[in-house]
């Protein structure tokens, strides 16, 4: 297992089956409140993850308190990443959460290099920062003080209604800093979004944290991603799911369609295999060359959601660092590099 950029302190009876002591790994925890899961706290040697060069990111830098997600997305393009530590990208992703302790105190170390450029910098890029863990071990409140007072642009995006905690500190944040925070509300129908991201805020307490974050006077945008298709992509369920991003005060929205990449694609079909069995040849066909919907599909949908986002005002008005992704794709998980146990943590 690659927890070899982490420092060991002590064991644990609650590990991983045969990793007792593995090299990084300060103890993993089961607690009555989580059900089902396992947080692994580690040590991280580093908190700031570069972009690779070359990358169409409107970052340079990211942070992830947390490896894996209990919003158990059964689409999120971030479950390949577990494969790293030789977990599965399946139920392991959604039940053993890798925990960065000590990510603030690391993320305070490298705001203070003279060489630190003050770039912006992404957290919810792989995994969500405000998912249930987080409630526990409470990392982002210190990791936003620590981005504000070094005079750190940042941006924040989330399906964690727990984000509403935090509003009065990036208040705070966003009078010395730019402060970017985006709402992701990818399915508008109660029944379908518990069975597909069932670990996840229903849309309308999300929709609710939109509305607070905006009356707290922040910016607030929606992330229309992934669009299913088939399940979400009609005109009638876009302008619906518009309609009520509108309503809740959202400063913009964008969009994808699904991104199916290797690693998720398998997770993905099994879940439609059980629920939507009638769209499976659908889906074959649509995904047949790879990870992206066709062109002439992602075109057809673009002509749908542009002139709804001009209906209901919710184009992009402003130098937001969000952006939507080339060829309209779900955003893209950062590759890992051959040496990547100093990124992964």
């Amino acid at each position: 297992m690659r927890w070899d950029a982490q420092k060991l302190s002590t064991s644990d009876g609650n590990a991983l089956p045969g990793l007792a002591r593995p090299a990084g790994l300060v103890r993993s925890v089961q607690t009555p409140e989580f059900a089902g899961m396992t947080f692994h706290e580690v040590l991280a040697k580093s908190a700031l993850n570069r972009v690779p060069g070359g990358s169409e990111m409107p970052f340079g830098w990211t942070i992830n308190p947390y490896r894996g997600c209990s919003h158990a997305c059964t689409y999120c393009f971030a479950r390949p990443t577990h494969a790293y530590l030789e977990l599965n990208a399946g139920e392991d992703f959604d039940r053993q959460v890798v925990v960065k302790t000590n990510v603030a105190e690391v993320l305070r170390r490298e705001l203070a290099r003279p060489s630190w450029r003050r770039d912006l910098v992404a957290l919810g890029t792989n995994t969500d920062p405000y998912q249930r863990a987080e409630g526990r071990y409470r990392l982002m409140p210190s990791i936003i003080d620590a981005l504000a007072q070094s005079r750190t642009p940042f941006s924040v995006l989330t399906k964690g209604t727990l984000l509403r905690r935090d509003i009065p500190r990036l208040e705070d944040a966003a009078r010395h800093v730019s402060v970017d925070v985006a709402m992701s509300i990818a399915v508008y129908d109660d029944e379908l979004q518990a069975s597909v991201e069932p670990g996840t805020p229903t849309p309308t307490a999300r929709l609710a944290t939109v509305k607070a974050v905006r009356e707290a006077g922040l910016e607030c945008g929606v992330f229309l991603m992934p669009i299913l298709p088939y399940l979400t992509d009609s005109t009638e369920q876009l302008d619906y799911a518009l309609r009520r991003v509108k309503e809740a005060g959202a400063s913009y929205a964008l969009f994808s369609t699904l991104y199916l990449k290797p690693g998720v694609k398998p997770w993905f079909m099994m879940w439609l295999q059980r629920q939507h069995p009638e769209l499976m040849s659908r889906y074959n066909a649509l995904y047949a060359e790879g990870a992206y919907a066709p062109k002439q599909y992602r075109a057809e949908l673009a002509e749908r959601v542009r002139p709804l986002l001009r209906t209901h005002g919710l184009e992009r008005r402003r130098g937001v660092r969000f952006e939507e992704q080339p060829r309209t794709a779900a955003p893209v998980v950062l590759p890992a590099p051959a040496d990547a146990a100093h990124t992964l943590f």
